[in-house]
């Protein structure tokens, strides 16, 4: 039986985690559709062309850690604003999302143009300045250098890229379930999260 939960959102509003810890309370495949545009974005930094990145994209090349970086995020941005490096990491996400046994994907998109049909919506969000500290805390962590008001520039920046491009901008989904994360735990957003999804879950196994 497929079954998929697409879950959306601006970039460090906990939808990873989210998407993560779903995946692993049903036993579903998880995808982190973002690291499909940072691994393009890492090629295009080398100087390979983004669409034969996005063509040639190996499986694999999506655990590099390197795909983590600020300037790796940044050329996401970039190149996931490009109408034809999107259609062509469209087909494989698609497909991801209707394999059996069920399957979690996250990004910015799933929900409105990958898999509209998908059982179960989420548009997880929360405020600027939260999402900066956030973000900020996570590349101190791994010994990245980075003032907060920079990163907060930079996730504004990126935001307004990823709402104004002119195909599959960044948007919630009529009928997705907004998750504001701003004022809540990690445990919280994701029991709230699973409850979402064992609403529709179970009714499917009935």
């Amino acid at each position: 039986m497929s079954f998929c939960v697409a879950i959306d959102g601006p970039a460090a509003a906990g939808k990873g985690t989210i998407a993560r810890a779903v995946a692993a309370h049903f036993g579903f495949a998880h995808l982190d559709s973002g690291l499909l545009y940072r691994a393009v974005g890492r090629r295009a930094l080398q100087g390979e062309n983004p669409l034969e990145a996005a063509r040639s994209l190996r499986p694999e090349e999506l655990d590099d850690p390197v795909l983590r970086t600020p300037e790796v995020a940044e050329a996401a941005s970039r190149v996931a604003a490009m109408p034809e490096v999107r259609k062509a990491l469209t087909d494989f996400q698609r497909a991801f999302a209707r394999r059996a046994g069920g399957a979690v994907l996250d990004g910015r998109d799933i929900g409105t143009v990958i898999c509209p049909e998908a059982e179960v919506k989420l548009f997880v969000t929360a405020s600027d300045e939260v999402r900066a500290r956030r973000r900020h805390a996570e590349l101190l962590e791994r010994g990245i250098e980075a003032e907060f008001e920079d990163v907060l520039a930079d996730l504004r920046a990126r935001d307004a890229r990823d709402r104004e491009r002119a195909v599959a901008p960044l948007a919630k989904a009529d009928d997705a379930l907004l998750l504001d994360t701003t004022e809540l735990s990690i445990e919280a957003a994701v029991n709230e999260a699973i409850r979402a999804v064992e609403r529709r879950y179970g009714q499917g196994r009935v």
